[in-house]
């Protein structure tokens, strides 16, 4: 007889063992699939039409992530305090403002017939999955069901998981400080840029320091200025790419990581999906049909990380005394406003006022005031067709042509790096940027002049872009694209340390090796480190517990390894001067600027610890508070002398916090994970970050790393954080950090044949009238 899944087939204690019975029609394969999960429980699917495929693709993800799924899509539309409470309120209060489902909508019916086809086949697996009637513990802690998912919203997942990434939080930063610091010390407020900008085009050029012209710093100062008195009382990533004439197998070589928070789940899902139009394995976004940042269809594999180019404008707005009206060119044009329920768990709802210029809507500051900043940003502003590109990318057979699918690419913006079996390696910044002035690229400019409007987009020919660039090299880790041209593309990127370091070891091979550039990965030494070690030797220092801590760094080899009682010494140090810089630049008064309050909010000893080196490297003591740089290296070496050094891992050890953990605290043991010790820190090669207002943990990290030995294929080796299900009682929750911690990677599965045979599982699933059935062998 026909089934539904079972409850009981996804106990479990029981999964494996269970036969569902099928139909006939079932048995026969129409529209079917088949999901084979392999060693390290990463689902290889199967079918013959796309739209069974996507289906069986929603099906996985749902069965491995349904609660992240739905986390992220609520946080994405401002729904998330429905199910953890008042702190998500702030959150939800941006994401209604910024009208996320609104956005996602409209790119929804601007779609081609193809992508919406996608979404819906994707939607009616994960819809499938549901009506199984399983549910992750996560929503049996919430009692809550899980919403019907629709085909926008994986759009608005996408849009989450890049949610105004990038320059909108140096222009706050920089807003909220220029009344404490003033108007000279504003350009020493961004990533510090090593000394010597190291650009991606043309590869490994160096141009000397970043500056910025007064020129263009004046109207966004004159227009913050102007503004009432502000009240001020009180994650990256690596990739690179060799042609064939630099590796040992005259295939090229791509590598690389993605770096972001250490979220649980993790962002990204391992899968493996074929159909008769193509067959591509890489990581996927939970929520999320294709394959839109990492992966290979069997001819051509891509890699991305953030490009850092200026997508986000925000203008300083003047309002009537109502707020009704706000000023352009002269004339006062009506605003509008909207109002928005929040619903709170445990609380009452919260009502939040919208109000939205012609630049976008208010998200720091109070019209009533007469002043505001709105947003303007291309995540949200622009109708956006990047799922148009999700398709063409998976059945592209060369670089030319995966760049040419990619033209309507607006998210976010990348660094996207590929490689073909034609043996061409390339490099293209993929995303939607305005025409506008420079001037707009270091603060809020002033919204009511005209002189600051977008003019349209860039051209996609005009953005930095190279097949086959001279010496056979491509590096990206979020360093400057290019250089300054025509088109403003960009003011705040970040340090070159992680890219010079990969020059470094890539020029040192004389051909390179898919275990080569595995070893890249592991690579733990620290240019800023070993900087201030430098700086250090130059001192004398009386006090014995403090001569001492500069001993252990001075004898210390520079590399942030686990073991190392010297890295620990050094990141303590740097600790304890970004927080004296913090305070007696008085910048830690940004917290109470509105500009400041932007969710997540603005922390001064987060920002400046990107600062910090380059400041010092100039011997630049505009922060100082008339200190000298000598005199703050003293008190941090016997600030930090004060603690009992422990190794770097020790101190470093990533503890996976459940979002839910502090909703639920009587269940945080059963949610939360501790990783493996690891290495590495916000500069190295091998990223594991941490914050400086946290202290040593790491709590961003490479999400996954991968090598891709284009053209052959089962060389490939990829490894990801935990591992490939969300769901914490499952044998695949945690079973690949081991290997991640240490720097190593596990098999990329590609040919069927191996698939297949290796399987330790495999299902059979049947998608009709809105149901599942499935089989298991």
């Amino acid at each position: 007889m026909d089934m539904d899944i079972y409850d009981i087939f996804f106990d479990r204690n029981r999964i494996g063992k269970e036969q569902v019975p099928m139909t006939a029609d079932a048995a026969a394969g129409i529209a079917g699939a088949d999901i084979w999960r392999d060693a390290w429980g990463i689902p290889h699917i199967k079918a013959r039409g796309q739209a069974e495929a996507f289906a069986a693709l929603g099906f996985a993800h749902a069965q491995d992530r349904l609660w992240q799924m739905e986390a992220l899509l609520r946080r994405g539309i401002g729904r998330y305090a429905e199910w953890t409470g008042k702190a998500a309120v702030n959150a939800d209060i941006l994401a209604r403002r910024l009208d996320t489902a609104g956005a996602s909508q409209r790119d929804f019916a601007a779609l081609g017939a193809e992508a919406r086809a996608m979404l819906e086949a994707y939607a009616s697996g994960v819809n499938a999955f549901i009506a199984t009637g399983y549910r992750p513990v996560e929503h049996r802690l919430l009692g809550a069901e899980p919403m019907a998912w629709q085909p926008w919203h994986s759009i608005a997942v996408m849009r989450q998981i890049g949610f105004l990434m990038g320059s909108v939080w140096w222009k706050l930063w920089r807003a909220a400080a220029l009344p404490i610091v003033g108007a000279e010390a504003i350009t020493r407020l961004r990533y510090e840029d090593g000394g010597n900008e190291l650009l991606c085009l043309p590869p490994g050029l160096e141009t000397g320091p970043y500056k910025a012209a007064m020129a263009d710093l004046r109207p966004g100062i004159e227009a913050l200025l102007e503004t009432a008195a502000i009240d001020v009382s009180g994650g990256g990533s690596n990739n690179w790419a060799l042609a064939p004439e630099r590796t040992a197998t005259g295939r090229p070589l791509l590598a690389g990581d993605p770096h972001r928070a250490l979220e649980m789940p993790n962002m990204y899902a391992q899968a493996h999906l074929a159909c008769d139009d193509f067959d591509v394995i890489g990581l996927t976004v939970p929520g999320v049909p294709g394959f839109p940042h990492f992966g290979h269809n069997g001819a051509v594999a891509w890699c991305v990380t953030h490009a850092f180019v200026d997508i986000h404008d925000l203008y300083v707005e003047r309002f009537s005394d109502d707020a009704r009206t706000c000023l352009f060119k002269g004339q006062w044009e009506p605003v509008r406003h909207r109002r928005e329920r929040i619903a709170v768990r445990g609380e009452a709802d919260i009502e939040a006022d919208v109000v939205e210029t012609r630049h976008g809507p208010v998200i720091a500051g109070d019209p009533r005031t007469g002043t505001a900043l709105a947003l303007r940003s291309m995540q949200f502003a622009e109708t956006d067709r990047s799922f148009d590109c999700m398709i063409p990318m998976l059945r592209a057979g060369m670089v030319a042509t995966l760049y040419e699918a990619t033209r309507e690419w607006g998210l976010i913006d990348h660094n996207l790096v590929a490689g073909d079996t034609g043996g061409r390696i390339g490099y293209r910044v993929r995303a939607k940027v305005p025409r506008r002035p420079r001037s707009n690229g270091w603060l809020p400019v002033p919204g009511w002049t005209g002189e600051h409007e977008w003019d349209g987009i860039v051209d996609w020919h005009r953005m930095p872009a190279a097949i086959d660039p001279a010496g056979g090299i491509v590096v990206t880790a979020n360093n400057r694209v290019a250089a300054e041209g025509d088109d403003y593309l960009c003011t705040d990127a970040m340090p070159p340390h992680r890219a010079r370091r990969i020059w470094q070891r890539l020029a040192a091979l004389a051909s390179a090796s898919v275990e080569a550039m595995a070893d890249i990965h592991r690579d733990v030494q620290t240019i800023p480190g070993g900087e201030l070690r430098e700086r250090l030797r130059t001192m004398s220092i009386d006090e014995p517990q403090a001569a001492a801590l500069q001993r252990c760094i001075l004898d210390w080899d520079g590399r942030m390894a686990a073991d190392s009682i010297g890295a620990s010494a050094y990141v303590a140090v740097r600790l304890a001067l970004t927080r004296l810089v913090a305070d007696r630049s008085g910048l830690r008064a940004v917290a109470q600027s509105p500009y400041g309050q932007v969710p997540p909010g603005t922390v001064a000893e987060n920002q400046l610890w990107w600062a910090v080196p380059g400041l010092l490297r100039a011997d630049d003591c505009t922060l100082l508070g008339g200190a000298s740089w000598d005199e703050l290296l003293r008190l941090a070496l016997a600030q930090a002398a004060a603690e009992k050094m422990q190794p770097w891992g020790i101190v470093h050890q990533p503890r996976f916090t459940h979002p839910l953990s502090a909703t639920f605290p009587d269940h945080a043991a059963a949610l939360d994970r501790a990783s493996a010790p690891v290495g590495g820190d916000n500069d190295t090669v091998f990223a594991t970050g941490c914050i400086a207002a946290i202290g040593t943990r790491a709590v961003y990290a490479s999400l996954s790393r991968y090598v891709f030995d284009v053209g052959a294929w089962e060389n490939c080796r990829w490894v990801v954080f935990h591992g490939a299900s969300g769901e914490p009682d499952s044998p695949w929750h945690m079973n690949q950090n081991a290997a991640w911690a240490k720097g190593e990677m596990v098999p990329m599965l590609y040919d069927w044949a191996a698939v297949t045979a290796g399987a330790t599982q495999h299902r059979h699933l049947s998608f009709r009238n809105g149901h599942v059935y499935v089989s298991q062998s």
